[in-house]
């Protein structure tokens, strides 16, 4: 092993105790959840069709709602990915000439033509005004989210929970918390995009929608698609009809696979989502200790499972990135490239060897081909694999 990594894992055992304890407490209130409903093998059985008095797809929504401690929940393997959960609780809360108030700055690359795109059934399209608050000093900026709320008296307050394409840090459940506290005195619904910060911490924030997708924490590097939308009863009753119609709801929509993976994944998912963030906790220090600006730092919190490296340098990135697909599980012997991918401004190159395609808590690494050119590294389904990964960042970048 190399001598920065034996060092680093030497100086970061204190937090990785932490990220065991938080994992522990987080697989009791699974595993709790799991009892509750009585899961049994008939729980993983298939349907076809319609799928009408789909038992596991019922007691799905259940388990999640419980694990996240909301009053009723959506999970389906029919929702694409993050962004298309996102957008059906945005368009199932809101109504033309209402406003959405994003408290939290602009939404990840991927919502900009949801929310804002002209003539492609965006909620511009629909009439929706959207008020961004800017985050102050890379934190939400709560006395502007107050004056704007009254201001403006959105029907729906967004919260995004994780940094995006942004060097700031991730946004912690009492933040949250806090933010959802001033919209409901105002009585908005409270949307939170809860993707990649799932068992990160004890406890879930507070929302009307909670939402994200299975193929990241919450799916526990197994469930083979899907995204999940819990919170209150009425939020949900309100979307449901949003991913399918308004007449039907969730009582149809089935899955012709095996729902096993979903039940599995979310079993697995605290331990799963504790080996990424020791993963990116590892890269931190080590990148940090050669003079490159990391995020989070050493002792600080990790509230998502991302590590931001700050490369300044194009070809750097782009090294970084190559390093990361070699010391994949799959595809490793493919060449990431910046690429013009759809819903990105800019080109981006990403390095996803992985097991489900596109999976982001399996080990993974992306960043939009722009200055300052930071790498976003997340996931990792065993520390083992991140340090080998990290073996191979540094040989890529000529580090001894």
């Amino acid at each position: 092993m190399h001598r920065l990594i034996e060092n680093a894992i030497k100086s970061l055992q204190k937090q990785f105790k932490k990220v065991d304890e938080i994992a522990l407490n987080n697989e009791r209130r699974v595993l709790d959840a799991f009892n509750k409903h009585r899961i049994a093998l008939r729980h993983f059985a298939p349907t076809t069709g319609y799928g009408y008095d789909d038992v596991a797809r019922d007691t799905l929504n259940k388990l999640y709602a419980t694990v996240f401690g909301c009053e009723d929940g959506i999970v389906s393997p029919l929702i694409a990915s993050g962004t298309h959960a996102l957008t059906i609780a945005l368009f199932g809360l809101l109504r033309p000439g209402q406003t959405l108030l994003c408290a939290t700055g602009t939404p990840y690359d991927t919502l900009n033509d949801v929310i804002f795109g002209e003539n492609i059934g965006s909620l511009k399209d629909f009439n929706v005004n959207t008020v961004i608050v800017p985050l102050k000093n890379g934190k939400p900026d709560m006395d502007s989210i107050k004056s704007e709320i009254k201001k403006h008296k959105p029907a729906v307050v967004a919260v995004q929970r994780s940094r995006g394409y942004d060097m700031r840090p991730a946004l912690s459940v009492e933040t949250i918390n806090g933010i959802y506290e001033l919209a409901k005195a105002s009585g908005a619904y409270v949307l939170v995009d809860n993707c990649y910060g799932e068992f990160t911490e004890s406890a879930e924030p507070k929302a009307d929608a909670l939402v994200g997708s299975l193929i990241k924490n919450p799916g526990g590097g197994i469930a083979p698609t899907g995204g999940y939308i819990v919170g209150s009863k009425q939020a949900i009753l309100q979307i449901e009809g949003r991913l399918t119609s308004p007449s039907i709801g969730r009582e149809v929509g089935s899955y012709s696979g095996d729902y096993r993976l979903f039940y599995e994944g979310l079993f697995l998912s605290p331990h799963t989502t504790a080996q990424a963030i020791k993963t990116a906790m590892l890269f931190s220090e080590v990148f940090g200790s050669l003079g490159y600006e990391t995020m989070p730092k050493t002792g600080e919190c990790y509230d998502d499972i991302i590590c931001s490296i700050k490369f300044g340098d194009k070809e750097a990135l782009i090294k970084f990135c190559k390093a990361v697909q070699s010391a994949s599980p799959v595809d490793s012997f493919v060449t990431p490239e910046p690429w013009d991918m759809p819903g990105y401004d800019d080109q981006v190159i990403m390095a996803a060897g992985a097991f489900v395609q596109g999976s982001s808590i399996e080990l993974s690494c992306d960043g939009p081909i722009r200055p300052p050119y930071v790498a976003y590294i997340q996931g990792g389904l065993t520390i083992e694999h991140g340090i080998i990964a990290l073996e191979k960042c540094l040989d890529f970048l000529g580090i001894s």
